[in-house]
């Protein structure tokens, strides 16, 4: 028998008329479609008039792992495997890496069938600067990390772009104001591509006071760059303070962060040392 394929199909992040025609395809030929939320593929499948022919499983965080070798295994026997997250594209920020990695190093086949992506969309739809750009993923819930990931960030020439929790929105929004200073640009993007699709764009500080009425929907958001600037031991004290509260000497702590920096050690172990003084 032939070796069939893994096919990672991208689905629409909003509206269904989005879904491409190979994807339309693939829902009704497959012989197997792996799907994060089989309800909500069975939804969608609906709502643009397909109806899926292949047997559909669960192919979740969760199961990812177990479910990997029944997807290999199917596609070795010759069958078309489908995969397909709740919105976008499978393996970013949802399931999909390990089956992938696995399929690389077990010679299975594995192509993309591209369409949708609320990465690329709210780039551009945010008005910044989209020539060079990084997406961070989930932005941490835990205030600490947070706080760690933003301070790391803090210097970042490129565009960031963040996925969140409406329900965090403003707490991320406040963090990044502190972090990146209240004056950084950035936009956030909810409900795209949907009816309710709105952009609020504006600096850190402003959008950090909006949020705090409430944000409801699927939320992208996207943060201008550092501009060039000379680095100072003020930009980075708070996360030579968290590395040490986290159990590193203070000065191993400033050292990591200089070498990582270019900021001079004592002046990050001075700075740090200020700071405790204060509290």
């Amino acid at each position: 028998m032939s070796d069939g394929k893994i096919y990672l199909a991208a689905t629409p992040i909003g509206d269904p008329n989005d879904a491409t025609p190979r994807l339309r395809t693939l829902l009704e030929t497959a012989d197997v479609i792996g799907a994060e939320d089989t309800r909500r593929l069975l939804n969608l499948a609906g709502r643009i008039g397909v109806t899926p022919a292949g047997r559909i499983l669960a192919f979740h965080d969760h199961n990812e792992a177990e479910r990997t070798g029944e997807l290999l295994d199917a596609a070795r026997a010759g069958q078309t495997v489908l995969v397909v997250s709740d919105a976008g594209m499978p393996t970013v920020s949802d399931p999909g890496y390990r089956l992938v990695r696995r399929a690389h190093d077990e010679n299975v086949p594995v192509t993309v069938v591209p369409g949708a992506s609320a990465v690329l969309t709210a780039l551009a739809i945010s008005g910044l600067a989209t020539d060079r750009f990084s997406f961070e993923g989930f932005a941490p819930r835990k205030d600490g990390e947070r706080s760690r990931v933003f301070a790391e960030l803090a210097r970042e020439r490129r565009t960031m772009v963040f996925f969140d929790s409406p329900h965090r929105t403003a707490d991320t929004l406040a963090a990044m104001a502190e972090h990146f200073g209240e004056d950084r640009e950035a936009a956030v993007c909810r409900e795209l591509t949907k009816t309710y699709e709105e952009v609020k764009r504006g600096p850190l500080g402003e959008l950090a006071g909006w949020a705090q009425e409430g944000v409801r929907g699927e939320i992208t958001l996207v943060v201008s760059g550092a501009v060039d600037a000379e680095p100072s031991a003020d930009d980075f004290v708070a996360e030579v303070n968290m590395l040490a509260d986290s159990g590193m000497r203070l000065k191993a702590a400033a050292a990591y962060v200089s070498e990582r920096t270019g900021v001079r050690k004592k002046e990050l172990y001075e700075a740090a040392l200020r700071v405790r003084d204060e509290e």
